[in-house]
Order: structure tokens, then sequence, then C-alpha cells
């Protein structure tokens, strides 16, 4: 998906994942040539290919820096097969090895969850930044909600690294951090930083996108693919398991007159006394939640669609994730449906990719005097 939203002017020289459904959606979509799939902590330098990348993208599993992981981690450099996240590390030892015969990638952008702000109590925020300042880049982290750009509340933290060596334009910069994509917490996790990584920071200057002209009940499909509508039983006891403060929006949507669709998840809550009940909690705001993968104790995301007196519910379907994600209806999708919606509930929201490109690292290569060439992801 960074593939997609980086764009046509953009040319992939090197692409790795160790999950097999993956692979093969990568290549269903842009082919065999570049993917070398495999664990990335077996990858050697000679398995990359010559050259200098103009950037290296890396999003490393979120599970250890997300509720779903319980804020494990990404562990340290010398045991990183110890968490997911630690994969971080054995990506790291790639770069490392670059920079060492000569060639570092001239920019860098690591995504991951929101969470990595504060994973072990900042920690692993501060061990990124302590990483990149050691090879010599400059570099910003940013938090960018892909609800700027379609109809998912998906808020992602973007480390985005340039070489010294490059050249860096001063409209990139600004004096210090901006309410829309530098929050609190983002702000406290830099003041948390080494030293000399606080002294590589760099505050980037985003323009607010265009405001969104899409949403949620936009992507949803009048006959979807790969899911069926509920029962009627099925659908009334999913309103069974909404709290009183749920019901309310239910029936405020039935109220309003308009067709509504609001995106349901089923949570455990700890409510009177201690007890724990499942929960099926709704949102009408036109903005579907955040897409997660079935496993690591998140649930799939369903509908309801309201009109009046009338209700019904199913499963998101494939296609409808996927459009969440800013993916064409082009794009291959896995035909199993739980491997479809761990894809895009895995993925990386392709029109923010496109505004991070955009804005910040083509710039960056054309004041270099150079073309976006080669995209090691």
């Amino acid at each position: 998906m960074a593939r997609a939203g980086l764009g046509e002017g953009w040319h992939c020289a090197f692409a790795n994942d160790v999950d097999d459904m993956k692979v093969a959606a990568y290549r269903a979509n842009w082919g065999a040539d570049d993917m070398q799939p495999g664990d990335v902590g077996q990858l050697a330098l000679d398995d990359l290919p010559n050259g200098v990348a103009d950037l290296a993208w890396a999003s490393f599993p979120c599970q250890d820096l997300s509720l779903a992981g319980d804020y494990r981690g990404l562990g340290r450099e010398s045991d990183d097969a110890t968490t997911r996240s630690g994969t971080f590390w054995a990506f790291w030892k790639l770069m490392r090895g670059l920079r060492a015969d000569g060639r570092p990638p001239r920019t860098i952008v690591l995504e991951n969850v929101y969470g990595a702000l504060t994973s072990h109590a900042g920690k692993d925020f501060a061990a990124i930044g302590a990483a990149l300042a050691s090879e010599d880049y400059r570099f910003g982290a940013v938090v960018i909600n892909a609800a700027h750009f379609v109809p998912q509340s998906r808020p992602r933290v973007f480390f985005i690294a340039v070489h010294r060596s490059e050249g860096l334009p001063a409209h990139l910069l600004q004096d210090g951090p901006h309410a829309d994509w530098h929050p609190p917490a983002l702000v406290a996790a830099q003041a948390g930083m080494t030293r000399t990584a606080r002294a590589a920071w760099l505050w980037w200057n985003i323009p607010r996108p265009a405001a969104r002209n899409v949403g949620f009940a936009d992507v949803i499909e009048d006959q979807p693919t790969g899911v069926s509508w509920d029962s009627p039983a099925r659908t009334q006891r999913l309103i069974d398991l909404m709290s009183d403060v749920h019901r309310a929006k239910l029936a405020a949507a039935q109220g309003s007159g308009q067709r509504m669709v609001g995106g349901v998840y089923r949570r455990t809550r700890v409510e009177k006394e201690g007890i724990k009940r499942q929960r099926a909690e709704v949102r009408f705001d036109d903005v579907a939640g955040c897409l997660r993968t079935p496993g690591g104790g998140s649930s799939r995301q369903s509908i309801l669609v309201v009109e009046g007196p009338h209700i019904r519910s199913r499963l998101l379907s494939p296609r409808e994730a996927a459009r969440l994600m800013g993916l064409p209806d082009d794009y291959a999708l896995p035909a199993r449906y739980n491997d479809a919606y761990h894809l895009c509930g895995d993925g990386v929201c392709a029109p923010v990719v496109r505004h991070i490109a955009r804005h910040i690292l083509e710039p960056v290569l054309a004041a270099s005097r150079t073309l976006p060439r080669a995209a090691a992801e």
C-alpha cells in the first residue's frame, strides 16, 4: 500500500514481507520481480539492490506498540527476535550496512501505530530517534490520521528522515510543533529523546489537505461482495449487546430521517462490580472505526445501515475495507475474507503516503537535483 500511495513516479527496486498471504497479494498487484519473501532478519546486504535508494520505507509489526500487544515494546537491539516489533532492529541493521557501504538511502520513512509514542514510557520512540541520529539522519515525526483523506479513524506515527548529505528546503520546516501533526503525546516523546537525537530533530511543515468529500456511507456497497446481510435475529442480538449510550445513538440515527451507516465493534467492558461484558459500540459520525486485524484481541468491524425503523447489519466487506485504505477498486485482494480484511487492517493508508511523498520526500529529492528513482520498500 505504500507503493500504491507513492504513485507512478516511483519505481520499487526491492520489497520484502514474511507473510505468504501478503507476498501473494503484493505480486498480484505489482508482479514478482522486486518482491523477496522471508524474514527480514535473514536478509543480508547482498540481497539488496546496488545503488542508492531515494527511499527506504518500513512498516514494522505494531502488536507490541498497541493496546492489543500490551505495549511490550521494540525490545533491545541486542535481542531483536524477542518481540515482533523488534523486527525494526533487523531492518535497521540493513540501513547501517548501507551507510557503511557508502550508499545510505536518501530518505527513510518508518510507520507505526499511535502507541509508538508512549510504549515503554517513551523509550521505544527514543530508541528509534537515537538509531536515526546515529546514522547521520535528520528526522522528525508526525501523527497523521487517515480521516483527513478517507472516512476511517486511523492515526499513525510517521518518522520521516533525510540523510545529512541531502538538501533540505527551508519551507519544509517550522520552528516548533503544529497542532495538526504534533499532538502533546508526540511533543512529550520528543522531549524524552537523547540530546543527540533532539539535535537532529526536525519539525516538519506539512500543509493541511483539502477537506475530505467522501463519507463512510459513500464506500458502502449496495450489493456487498464476500459477505452477506445478517438475519433479523442476528441484527437484534447485536443491538441487545449495546449499552444505553449506544442504543441512544441508534435511536438518534433512526430519527434523523436519513440513511445512516454506522461502524460497530464488539468490546469487552468492565462494568458494575467488576463484571466483564461484551458490548457492541456504534458510531454514526460518517467515519469508520480503525480497521484492525481479526486477531490480537480486536474484532472485525460490522456495519449498521439504518433507514428509519429498518435496521440491517453485516460485516464490512473486503472491498469496503480496501476503499477505507484509499485503494482503487481494481486493487487485487485475497480471495478469503479474513485474509483480505487482515491485509487492509495491517496496511498503510495510500493517500497519506502520497501526501508525505508530495509535500516532503519529493521536494527534498528535487532540492538535491535528483528524481525519485528507486524506492526500497
